[in-house]
């Protein structure tokens, strides 16, 4: 069999039995406008529609990827998409052992195998956009970023250990149907690291992705907000070969058009 002919076998095999495992579940998210905690001056940005998984990929499922497709594993994997803490608490290549649930979101994952893992499905991961937009929604409110209780439960998600080897699902479910954006683990965007703020100002910013860039308060949006400046703090640390065991992500993809 040709080498293309082979991939698009193991595609097909690898959608197929994700499928099977009942977990495909997505739901739409309604576009809208709204104010980023930092951007260009603050200004509005409009989302369009899209779906997002309803729960963050599972350690059970991450496995069956790598069965198909094993470059991805944790010894064949190339330095240049993944660090030594890709796949770390993993007990071997096709293991992740007795100590990490099945259906628990899988984490030591690299943006590089994150966004391997969503296009072998044809989805994407989300931008930092649609993230923030479908995670600034409580269990009654598609906009709750107002809320203190809201606020404060995401802080005290941050002061939680080891939330990264609970089972999905075991956060509220919020006003799109979508579970554990906050109180499981971190998770990976598309653009994570397109938004570097610098100690000077919002405009001052270093495109070289491999720096590591502090979240200072200039230009933000909401200066009460210390769960999102702790979010933006995070990403812009980050670098794309990076696995970290509270980090993890899922998939989301386009609505079409009618």
């Amino acid at each position: 069999m040709g080498t293309f002919l082979k991939s698009v076998f193991l595609l097909v095999c690898f959608v197929a039995v994700h499928t099977a495992t009942g977990q495909e579940n997505m739901v739409n998210v309604k576009g809208g406008t709204y104010i980023p905690l930092y951007g260009v001056d603050s200004t509005a940005v409009t989302i369009a529609d899209f779906s997002m998984d309803v729960y963050p990929v599972t350690n059970a499922e991450y496995l069956e990827f790598i069965k198909e497709f094993p470059v991805w594993q944790k010894s064949k994997v190339k330095p240049l998409f993944a660090d030594g803490n890709y796949l770390v608490h993993w007990e071997s290549d096709l293991s992740y052992g007795s100590q990490l649930s099945a259906d628990a979101p899988v984490t030591n994952i690299s943006w590089f195998a994150a966004k391997k893992y969503c296009e072998c499905l044809g989805k994407r991961l989300p931008t930092i956009d649609e993230w923030e937009f479908a995670a600034m929604a409580d269990e009654k409110m598609a906009d709750a970023r107002k809320k203190e209780s809201y606020n404060q439960k995401i802080l005290d998600w941050y002061e939680a250990p080891k939330t990264f080897n609970h089972e999905i699902g075991s956060t509220f479910k919020n006003y799109w149907g979508i579970y554990d954006l906050h109180g499981l683990v971190w998770e990976w965007t598309m653009d994570f690291n397109s938004v570097l703020i610098s100690g000077e100002s919002n405009k001052d910013v270093d495109k070289d992705s491999n720096l590591f860039c502090g979240s200072a308060a200039v230009g933000a949006s909401d200066l009460m907000n210390y769960a999102a400046f702790m979010r933006y703090a995070f990403r812009g640390s980050m670098n794309a070969k990076y696995s970290v065991k509270n980090l993890g992500f899922r998939c989301a993809e386009d609505v079409p058009k009618i």
